[in-house]
């Protein structure tokens, strides 16, 4: 049984309007002033709620204003009782939050038709409300079930810290790191394009491919070189056109590093560069990235190795665009190139040698500081931190 709400200063409306609306199965209370409206309204919890403009103490106006402000109330239909007609009237209610006008003086078949048609409007958007809350609950659970999936931070010889917050839409970045043997470290961030759950299920299918060891060449029959970045690159690309996948493609940079000789091949497909730090300058930078369209874009793309040593104690961060493309509190969109420089000034600032503890705590904190919405980004923000120590 639907709450119906009349606020109204004239006891013989009130009368007219409660035994109308009662004789068609609805709840019905009244209120004789807006301010006891209001508090009835809190209570309550109405459906539907038919307010006279014109009252002392709070006028029906001020009642609109006041219940659409509160977020229990927001989505109550309200009917202003009027016997005001201009349009500038009308204009006057809109935008004070009124959702429709009844005219006085008072028709009973009228008043049952806008009520009947005002409750449908607003059962049609509680549904869209519960529609709206079901898909954030099972996005998060997506978002959590992403996350379950990422490696844990890695220590020894060359240690791995990571940072991952999805945006509040559900994204599509994913990253790993492990030893493939003893002498072997992969690491690899991608992006899938777009939000939502596909692009996560994408990201997903991805991570748990390259996971498995066992990534098979589409033409070839055989298996593909992990070690190999580019024949990674150009078999992910064979696996996932999008045109498979509703359109949705990702970027991707992916590193091997070979302890025995300390040198790093990447490969990256329209990725962000990766970042390398050295000593003895710390403030110097380097960034890996190689030419290569996103994976899924084309068929038969080919993509490039490039390789460079690795100085003991130097720091590899591999990120998505989500780490520096966010609004800062004057409200402007960071770049790679205001990254780049904020990455490198940090660094030196935090870490005298490079062989001294992670700074990724403190870039993450930093972000956050000078964000405008503080850790709530627009976009996944994925950032690896690998020291070779």
């Amino acid at each position: 049984m639907s709450q119906i709400l009349i606020i109204d200063d004239d006891p013989t409306t009130r009368l007219i309007l409660s035994k109308a609306l009662k004789t068609e199965g609805y709840k019905v209370d009244v209120a004789d002033n807006g301010e006891l409206g209001l508090e009835k309204a809190q209570q309550l919890k109405p459906s539907l709620i038919i307010c006279d403009w014109v009252m002392p103490l709070m006028d029906g106006l001020e009642v609109c204003r006041h219940v659409k402000s509160i977020k229990s109330l927001a989505n109550t239909y309200f009917i202003l009782l009027t016997s005001r007609d201009g349009v500038e009237d009308i204009v006057k209610g809109l935008e004070n939050g009124a959702d429709d006008f009844l005219p006085k003086p008072i028709r009973k078949d009228e008043i049952k038709a806008r009520v009947r048609a005002g409750l449908r409007l607003h059962k049609a958007n509680k549904d869209l409300e519960f529609q709206k809350s079901r898909l954030e609950a099972e996005q998060a659970q997506a978002a959590e079930y992403v996350r379950s999936l990422l490696p844990k931070k890695l220590e020894g010889i060359v240690s791995i810290d990571s940072y991952f917050k999805p945006s509040t839409k559900l994204g599509g970045d994913s990253f790993d790191f492990y030893w493939l043997d003893a002498d072997h470290l992969i690491v690899y961030l991608l992006d899938v394009s777009g939000h939502g759950v596909g692009a996560a299920l994408l990201s997903v299918s991805v991570l748990n491919l390259l996971r498995t060891k066992g990534l098979q060449s589409v033409t070839v029959a055989e298996a593909v070189d992990l070690t190999n970045p580019s024949q990674v690159l150009k078999t992910l690309n064979e696996y996932f056109q999008m045109s498979k996948y509703n359109d949705l493609y990702f970027t991707i940079w992916y590193g091997v590093y070979n302890k025995n000789s300390q040198e790093l091949t990447y490969s990256s497909a329209g990725h962000p560069p990766a970042v390398l730090l050295s000593p003895p300058n710390p403030d110097q930078s380097k960034s890996l990235k190689t030419s290569g369209l996103p994976i899924g874009i084309i068929p038969g793309t080919s993509y490039q190795n490039a390789t460079c040593q690795i100085e003991s104690n130097s720091k590899l961060y591999i990120f998505s665009d989500g780490v520096y493309e966010i609004t800062d509190k004057d409200n402007r969109v960071g770049t790679f190139v205001d990254f780049l420089e904020f990455l490198t000034a940090l660094n030196k600032t935090i870490n005298k040698t490079l062989d001294e503890t992670s700074g990724l705590r403190e870039i993450i904190a930093q972000i956050i500081a000078i964000a405008k919405f503080g850790d709530e980004f627009e976009d996944d923000f994925s950032l690896l931190e690998v020291i070779f120590n």
